[in-house]
């Protein structure tokens, strides 16, 4: 089974759930952290790597000697990643979507693929938690191809724990999507409430079984589990703001270390995740 975590804001404590239910299911786990862009699950589940690989992505070169400047590579490029003005050809490697396009619709064959450096993808094991995550190069913004890589990974012998960005744009979509079921992680707020709306609407878009688990519980108001009555979406786990947590997160401890009980809590958490998925 796959199980994502998403958040619709950072900060909501979508890692600490993520991490504490992985720790809590024992053998059998596979942790995927597919925030790429700042990838933390490492620092609480601990493990020791084995494995670095370096992940590209292709982009196209052009050899000026065979192009005839027809244009026909421009014209198919959604995302003006390639572009011929008069006698030129201008490549835009930030900007391209890897799609093959461009060098499949040349008639001279002027074009070809190249790799370009998106990131690492390094694995590891700690226990029974097998544990994988992508760290994407410093100025990348194509975030999607690292995550596919990573989640090109995952083991359907065992239980997934996808951690993903926050958020709902493209890297989150790209990681949630043929979960078995999304956990969303929210804190009782203004601030919270909004973007877990955001995040409830893309979810159902997506046609995703999904439940919430409030984190902080205890703080702001009631104006989230008023929401959910309304859009009938049910709180599946409450975790009280406790300033012990809070100082064992900052050392990289996590919750079931500190507070056995949790762990109780957690494979609850699991068991009702598996029965509303079918698993």
């Amino acid at each position: 089974m796959i199980i994502s975590i998403a958040s619709g804001k950072g900060g909501t404590g979508k890692t600490t759930v993520a991490v504490n239910l992985a720790l809590s299911l024992g053998n059998q786990v596979q942790y995927l952290d597919c925030d790429v862009e700042e990838p933390n699950g490492h620092i609480f589940i601990k493990p020791e790597f084995q494995k670095s690989v370096t992940v590209g992505t292709p982009i196209p070169e052009v050899n000026k000697s065979k192009c005839t400047y027809c244009g026909k590579c421009g014209e198919i490029c959604q995302y003006n990643a390639i572009v011929v003005i008069k006698n030129n050809v201008l490549v835009f490697p930030e900007l391209c979507h890897s799609c093959a396009g461009c060098w499949l619709v040349c008639p001279e064959n002027a074009i070809s693929p190249i790799d370009r450096e998106l990131g690492i993808i390094e694995q590891g094991k700690n226990g029974g938690v097998e544990f994988i995550h992508g760290k994407l190069r410093i100025g990348e913004a194509m975030s999607p191809p690292l995550i596919r890589k990573v989640k090109s990974e995952i083991d359907s012998n065992k239980t997934v724990i996808i951690d993903a960005p926050p958020g709902t744009s493209c890297p989150v979509i790209e990681s949630v999507k043929k979960s078995d079921f999304v956990l969303l992680v929210t804190e009782p707020t203004p601030f919270g409430l909004n973007d877990l709306k955001l995040a409830v609407e893309m979810i159902r878009t997506l046609k995703l079984p999904f439940g919430l688990v409030i984190n902080r519980s205890d703080i702001g108001n009631d104006d989230v589990r008023l929401y959910c009555k309304e859009e009938k979406i049910d709180i599946l786990l409450e975790i009280k703001n406790d300033r012990k947590i809070a100082e064992a997160y900052s050392r990289g401890t996590s919750m079931v270390e500190i507070y056995p009980e949790y762990r109780t809590k957690f494979q609850e958490l699991y068991h009702e995740i598996e029965r509303r998925a079918g698993a």
